[in-house]
């Protein structure tokens, strides 16, 4: 059997022990030093940076829409916005038929003309009355003048009955005269009190016509509501969506009709897990990445949080203290305001996918001072 030549044995050796060549173990050095010197740095930017940076894509730009809906029921006479159009405060967005609250503000104006037409009447009705009363003092004083001088001349002559100088029917005649007088006065005096009373009746219902006045004056107020309810206005700036109403549709009060959105109000509702809350505080920057716009960073901030989870806030929230339990990691909104660029507002609307990223650096310490407090609060309480 022929032995190997000596070339075909070098070129064995050669491949089969790559690391004896100063080349090649000077890459794998490199390479070495490269993927430890890339571990340090990551582990330096994972513990001053990295762990404090929580982000979530469960996150969606949101506005505070308003419903826009009629106070009255009415047709719609004219629509003047379309679908996606962009309206100012104040502006005009539909009208409903006016004519039937015009109409209505046409009559409190008449219940009012009659209610002081009333109070008017009743005012002349005292001014007389008061003249009733000055007569009736007057014919009172002079009854009671009669019936006093009916009394004296009784008194003048009961002495000369006596003793015969005048006659008994003369006396009797005396009498009855007084008696006579007396009524009179007693009649004057009811008829004054009667028309003293006449003016307080009348006084009550002046009164009456101005509550009456004031109750048309309340309509009438209502009723100029109701006129001006029917021009639909904007009540802030933004842009008409969702819109359903036509010329000539029936409306009843409190129906959507459209809704305004808000477009240069914006904001952003990241939902994180109650385990990525720990150190995140209001003020705190946040980096936002939309789906629509691959590539582009926005820069917003946390400015506030839900005060309860999502589950809360469900129409059917969860009952944990029936059945079988399982814990799941709840999730809490936290509302995020961001500052974009007029250009880029323009492509953001509501219900758009993000991704946001919450800087927390700033609450690096938070964790060591609630637990130090808390130590402190539990040793108060055990003493």
């Amino acid at each position: 059997m022929a032995s190997p030549s000596p070339s075909a044995s070098d070129s064995g050796q050669a491949r089969s022990s790559p690391l004896k060549s100063p080349r090649a173990r000077l890459i794998l050095l490199i390479v070495a030093l490269a993927l430890i010197v890339s571990g340090v740095l990551w582990f330096i930017r994972f513990e001053t940076f990295g762990k404090y940076q929580e982000s979530t894509n469960d996150a969606y730009i949101q506005a505070d829409s308003i419903t826009v809906a009629p106070k009255v029921a009415g047709y719609v006479d004219r629509v003047f916005v379309k679908d996606n159009q962009d309206v100012k405060a104040g502006q005009p967005l539909a009208l409903i038929d006016p004519r039937d609250y015009r109409a209505q503000a046409a009559q409190s104006v008449a219940q009012i003309d009659v209610a002081k037409a009333n109070a008017a009447g009743v005012v002349a009705q005292i001014a007389e009355q008061r003249a009733a009363i000055d007569q009736a003092q007057a014919q009172l004083a002079a009854a009671e003048a009669d019936a006093a001088f009916a009394a004296s001349e009784v008194d003048r002559y009961r002495p000369l009955a006596a003793s015969g100088a005048e006659t008994r029917e003369r006396l009797s005649q005396l009498r009855n005269q007084a008696e006579q007088a007396r009524a009179k006065a007693a009649a004057a005096r009811a008829t004054l009190t009667s028309a003293q009373k006449r003016v307080a009746t009348l006084d009550a219902q002046r009164q009456q016509a101005l509550a009456q006045g004031e109750a048309a004056r309340a309509q009438l107020s209502a009723a100029n509501t109701d006129v001006e309810a029917t021009v639909l206005r904007a009540a802030i700036d933004g842009r008409i969506g969702d819109k359903s109403v036509q010329q000539g549709q029936f409306v009843q009060a409190a129906t959507r009709l459209m809704t305004l959105v808000p477009v240069n109000s914006l904001y952003i509702e990241a939902n994180f897990k109650e385990t990525q809350l720990g150190l995140m505080r209001i003020g705190q920057p946040v980096k936002v990445e939309v789906d629509a716009l691959p590539g582009v960073e926005l820069i917003g901030r946390v400015d506030s949080f839900s005060p309860g989870t999502g589950a809360q806030f469900s129409v059917l929230p969860p009952q944990n203290a029936t059945g079988n339990f399982t814990k799941i990691v709840q999730r809490v909104p936290v509302r995020i305001a961001i500052s974009v660029g007029p250009e880029t507002r323009k492509l953001l609307v509501p219900g758009m996918s993000v991704e946001v990223s919450v800087d927390t650096r700033s609450a690096r310490n938070a964790a060591d001072a609630i637990r130090r407090e808390q130590e402190r609060h539990n040793a108060q309480i055990r003493r």
